[in-house]
């Protein structure tokens, strides 16, 4: 089942500044290259959204897919990558993976649909298309930090990022957090993308608390990897 994402599905715009601010310094690509190679291989964005990091996987994978099931940003991915041929989006879901078995290097997903307990239909998904030895990279926010994790936390007082944590152990995924830096051109851009991803009254205290136009975010990079060989069940 897809559940409509709350910020980019609505404000395709404003998550485009989002995008444009966040991890300035490369870290997660960093982390993501030295963790996984796709050089000369096959990679699958799933969620991948108006495909804003479809291009950096096209540098040097053999071929990008971009999966994504909310039409708008569907085209808006298409228009993005249209000048790269070995790009291609098309319309799909975690859940429903439009690829063959065993034809995939890396399975990407950032800040996506997974979220602990009730992704094991989208982790399986994934691990259907991946080939033997290729891996399957979950990239999240990590909440337990300062200061965004607690502003998450503060909407979402259901969410336990500890469960989370336990789900994805539990499933055979390693875990690394990376801390990034996001930094904003100008201060409304800051409370315009503050607006979309907390209520009116987090985002007015997530915005009074930021100094400037930068803040520090750190993230939870969750890898599992398709054996190579022969996997006993």
């Amino acid at each position: 089942m897809t559940i409509p994402s709350p910020n980019i599905w609505h404000w395709p715009e404003w998550y485009e500044v989002e995008n444009r601010a966040q991890d300035v310094d490369g870290a997660i690509f960093r982390h993501l290259r030295g963790a996984v190679d796709w050089t000369g291989g096959i990679v699958a964005d799933v969620g991948c959204g108006s495909g804003f990091h479809l291009p950096v996987f096209a540098e040097s994978a053999a071929r990008v897919y971009g999966i994504e099931p909310h039409s708008p940003l569907l085209e808006r991915a298409r228009t993005r990558v249209g000048h790269l041929p070995n790009v291609r989006v098309i319309d799909g879901s975690a859940e429903g993976i439009p690829l063959g078995d065993a034809s995939v290097d890396v399975v990407h997903a950032r800040t996506a649909y997974f979220f602990g307990p009730g992704c094991g239909r989208g982790i399986c998904e994934a691990m259907r298309v991946l080939r033997p030895g290729g891996a399957l990279v979950v990239v999240d926010l990590d909440a337990t930090a300062h200061p965004y994790g607690e502003w998450m936390r503060a909407d979402l007082p259901q969410y336990n990022p500890a469960t989370v944590e336990a789900f994805f152990a539990a499933q055979g995924f390693g875990l690394m957090r990376v801390e990034t830096r996001w930094r904003f051109p100008d201060r409304e851009a800051l409370r315009g993308v503050l607006g979309i991803e907390f209520t009116k009254k987090t985002a007015s205290k997530a915005f009074a608390q930021t100094p400037g136009v930068a803040l520090d975010v750190r993230y939870r990079v969750h890898v599992r990897r398709k054996p190579a060989g022969l996997e006993m069940l």
